[in-house]
């Protein structure tokens, strides 16, 4: 059961990918009026904040932008470091929203990034218990297996669900500065927001996948011991 679970959200998880993905194709074709690129967008909101120690680099991928606490680097994408579009606007402000989380203490985040060891560690518990078949077979016959793999999801859960408003709060001080510097207004705005509600929402569905998880090995391990 377990595993069919996490089948299904792995399905909701790609279509939700696929309908990113499509979004950030279409608003990619959308110039922002400015005509900076998403880097160029990055430094000014980084120097509006006055964060100048925070360095804006290139990663390979697609859609793989991210801010690193650790080295206080805004990682853009090709398309979103060289792009000039709606699309590259979003995401570059969204990281650098990390960035200004970061800057200010913001609660979450600090949760969230002293919990990258542990969650790492249940991670890979999670991996050998659906790599040896216990999540679907043995598992529901051990109480100490699912009593490990309880704690292991229960660690990835919380990591899941204070990731929601770290991502949520990010893009909102992304659209307020995209809104209040003039940097996205009107159509513009819309798309900015629209691209930032979808990718939000790949983030609700790993983190409701998680919680249900979670939930349904919380029910096994009290159904065992009646």
């Amino acid at each position: 059961m377990l595993l069919l679970i996490s089948l299904v959200f792995m399905g909701i998880g790609f279509i939700l990918s696929s309908v990113l993905k499509s979004k950030f194709r279409r608003y990619s074709e959308v110039g922002l009026q400015n005509g900076m690129s998403g880097a160029e967008v990055a430094a000014t909101m980084l120097r509006h904040y006055g964060l100048n120690d925070v360095n804006i680099t290139q990663v390979d991928g697609q859609l793989t932008d991210h801010y690193n606490p650790a080295d206080r680097t805004v990682n853009l994408s090709y398309d979103v470091y060289h792009g000039r579009s709606v699309a590259a606007a979003a995401v570059a402000s969204h990281e650098c929203g990390h960035a200004v989380q970061h800057a200010t203490q913001y609660s979450f985040l600090q949760m969230r990034s002293q919990m990258v060891p542990i969650v790492n560690f249940a991670a890979g518990i999670q991996q050998y218990l659906f790599m040896f078949g216990l999540a679907g077979m043995g598992m529901m016959k051990s109480p100490i297996l699912l009593i490990i793999a309880l704690v292991a999801f229960g660690i990835t859960t919380l990591f899941s669900l204070v990731t929601l408003p770290v991502e949520f709060d990010a893009s909102r001080r992304a659209l307020a500065w995209l809104d209040e510097s003039g940097f996205a207004r009107g159509a513009e705005y819309d798309g900015a927001k629209d691209a930032l509600t979808w990718a939000a929402m790949t983030y609700v569905s790993a983190a409701l996948a998680a919680l249900v998880q979670f939930l349904y090995l919380l029910w096994s391990l009290l159904g065992s011991r009646d």
